[in-house]
């Protein structure tokens, strides 16, 4: 399944956009919790838009058409293109932000989301970043709308590199290795450089940064630059048409696919297919499993886009990265209203009760496979002061036709990450004069 390409991916977006807005197209009414969507389906990054966007729109679908809404609210929604530009989303957000009934923005871009947080915390909004975002927002002592669930950039790294210690015998083993990370150049690229450094001063492995410029269709200098360095592995931090391109001029160049390591937006079926061969033994983070064969999955074929409500033209990405994680994204958004229902009532949910809900969220392994999503992902244990969660990870290996994953579900080392979280979310309350809150603010709710 190729990157759309614009022409064809502007046509599908228009009706797309049209499909997913016609059930929020009246003002969101007592019974009815909106979802603001700030999308994007044309330009660069339109493989990752449709398929998150689509999973995400097929879940509240699924939880409208099936359950009558979450206790009788239903959801509703409308969308915004952005085209993944911080300019376009913060035009969507200022034209669609006085919508009543708001549960919670998912820009899905970090760009986006770093102009949005002053705007949100002002409108008592939460601003869901999932797999992504500023690191120090996980320190809801700061950041009591802002939530990285599932895994923020830190975490991440710290799995990619507890993973990479696993291949070479472990920790101890880094000493002396050297490992180059390739990065998007952008807000969300650039994230990751002062960990990838910190964790190499004290595991000891040399580390190369190299940034590709956006949107990365010319890599052949960085590659014969690591050609160069000779790097035990190469950490993928890429997005949209940058992955593939990385994995066919790694070919190129000589540098095998199996010492290459991607990060969590570095890890779909659009980043491996159309880098042909050279993706086989191309190995990725993920919070979340592919595949068509889980429970919720299969109810969204079934209720969903039996009844012709999918929102996905292409069929065949059902199951898919992409589509998995909208489903997911879903998912933690509907549980945490459907907590905060349980505290504030079967009704419309102002941003800030939501705000309670998101700080309750936690889903074991059983209730997320009572939720119909056993393997799908592992759990989530949000707290007033760690919006984030667990950080579980996994890895999966693309065999040339589909992912197997190839490691357990691997924590983070949150021992070394949280005070680094800390130190930088304290700075930025300073800054900005910004008051730590307790836990006894985390209970208190405004309307």
């Amino acid at each position: 399944m190729p990157i759309l390409s614009s022409l064809r991916a502007a046509a599908l977006g228009a009706s797309l956009a049209l499909a997913g807005a016609l059930p929020a197209l009246s003002p969101a009414l007592a019974d009815e919790q909106f979802f603001p969507l700030q999308s994007y389906r044309v330009g660069p990054y339109a493989a990752g838009g449709t398929g998150f966007f689509g999973g995400f729109i097929d879940y509240l679908n699924l939880i409208n058409i099936r359950d009558g809404g979450v206790n009788g609210v239903k959801l509703t929604w409308d969308e915004g293109e952005t085209q993944y530009e911080v300019e376009r989303g913060v035009e969507v957000y200022e034209r669609l932000k006085s919508r009543p009934g708001i549960a919670a923005w998912n820009p899905l871009s970090v760009g986006i989301a770093y102009a949005m947080i002053d705007r949100i915390t002002q409108d008592k909004v939460p601003l869901i970043t999932i797999n992504h975002g500023r690191t120090d927002s996980t320190d809801g002592r700061v950041f009591p709308y802002v939530f990285p669930l599932l895994l923020n950039p830190y975490s991440e790294t710290s799995g990619i590199i507890n993973y990479i210690a696993g291949k070479v015998g472990g920790l101890d083993n880094l000493k002396g290795r050297k490992i180059v990370v390739l990065y998007h150049g952008s807000p969300y690229g650039k994230e990751t450089i002062p960990i990838y450094e910190l964790l190499a001063k004290t595991y000891g492995f040399d580390v190369q940064q190299i940034e590709v410029p956006h949107p990365g269709n010319e890599q052949q200098s960085q590659w014969l630059t690591i050609r160069r360095a000779k790097p035990d592995y190469v950490v993928l931090r890429g997005w949209g048409v940058m992955n593939p391109v990385a994995l066919k001029t790694a070919q190129k160049v000589g540098f095998p696919a199996d010492h290459i390591v991607g990060n969590v937006w570095s890890n779909s079926e659009e980043d491996v297919i159309p880098a042909g061969d050279a993706a086989k033994g191309y190995t990725a983070i993920t919070t979340q499993a592919s595949g068509n064969t889980y429970p919720v999955v299969q109810e969204i074929v079934k209720t969903v886009y039996g009844a012709g409500k999918g929102n996905l033209e292409d069929k065949k990405r059902i199951g898919s990265v992409y589509h998995n994680l909208g489903i997911v994204n879903g998912i933690l958004n509907v549980e945490a209203i459907r907590i905060a229902q349980e505290r504030f009532g079967h009704r419309t949910l102002t941003g800030d009760e939501v705000r309670w809900g998101f700080e309750h969220l936690k889903l074991d392994p059983a209730r997320v496979e009572a939720l119909g999503a056993k393997d799908l992902f592992h759990s989530i244990n949000v707290t007033w002061d760690n919006h984030e969660g667990d950080g579980y990870v996994t890895f999966q290996q693309w065999d040339g036709s589909k992912w197997k994953v190839v490691s357990d579900w691997i924590a983070p080392d949150w021992a070394l990450l949280r005070p680094i979280i800390e130190k930088s979310s304290e700075a930025y309350a300073a800054q900005h004069g910004i008051k730590l809150r307790t836990a006894a603010d985390a209970e208190g709710v405004t309307n």
